[in-house]
């Protein structure tokens, strides 16, 4: 009952953040502070969104369908590579480095190589979306095969036990929380990635419309965009928690005998 009470009250304070930020925006913009035409009110945002809210579901097509083939590339590269690193101690040793120098270089300094070296169709928008992907799902798989009880894997070797039934019946189970983990910030960055490509190239997406408005100084619509990405990305983690409780049931009576305890 306490914990639900808590649960309840952080709701409660979370929402009543947001809605000091927008009454404190509203103001801001209504005594012109900052100059309306860049400083929208949180209402010409609203405003814009409903009237744009066609156009911008056409280019959120686009971005989504790059988003969403980015990222399944992404998961299953990073998992054919986190069992390879786990699997071959040299493997680890010549992979690890280069993902983590991977990770040094800016998004928006790939960007434009890719489009160079790839045109401006959708080949380097979805290539820069599984490499700002990748990482996470690697590193999280790889640390979830590494927390594996080793107990339990002794036990199981001393029973004769292949290393394909360990890694299928211990390993696996083991690194589904950090997976999703994983998963849930690679499903957010899959979208941001998708629009920063866009930004340097491109025919249609939410990018490409970023950078018309930007130019006809329409920052209503620039803001309404950036909303329309947050609800997505939103929307794309909350998926990831389902696919999580629906994939791992076992995690939800863990949960239940806390609770009791």
């Amino acid at each position: 009952m306490t914990k639900r009470f808590q649960s309840i009250t952080n709701k409660i304070s979370s929402y009543t953040a947001i809605a000091g930020i927008l009454i404190i925006w509203q103001i801001l913009s209504t005594v012109e502070v900052v100059p309306k035409y860049m400083l929208p009110s949180p209402i010409d945002v609203a405003r814009a969104f409903i009237l744009e809210f066609p156009l911008l579901m056409y280019h959120s097509k686009v971005t989504l369908l790059e988003a969403f083939l980015g990222l399944s590339i992404g998961v299953l590269l990073g998992f054919i590579v986190a069992v390879l690193m786990d699997r071959f101690q040299f493997v680890y040793k010549a992979i690890y480095p280069v993902l983590v120098i991977t990770q040094t270089i800016p998004t928006v300094a790939i960007a434009p190589l890719l489009v160079l070296w790839l045109g401006y169709g959708m080949a380097p928008k979805v290539t820069l979306i599984v490499i700002v992907t990748f990482f996470p799902i690697t590193i999280g798989l790889l640390d979830g095969f590494m927390s594996a009880d080793p107990d339990t894997i002794k036990l199981l070797r001393s029973m004769n036990a292949s290393k394909g039934q360990i890694f299928r019946h211990i390993k696996l189970p083991s690194s589904m929380s950090h997976f999703f983990a994983g998963l849930r910030i690679s499903a957010s960055y899959s979208v941001v990635g998708a629009v920063i490509a866009e930004w340097l190239g491109g025919f249609s997406g939410l990018g490409v419309y970023m950078i018309r408005v930007k130019k006809s100084y329409s920052f209503d619509k620039m803001f309404a965009v950036i909303l329309l990405i947050s609800i997505i990305s939103l929307l794309l983690m909350s998926g990831v928690t389902a696919l999580q409780k629906i994939s791992m049931p076992w995690k939800k009576y863990e949960n239940s005998l806390e609770k009791k305890a």
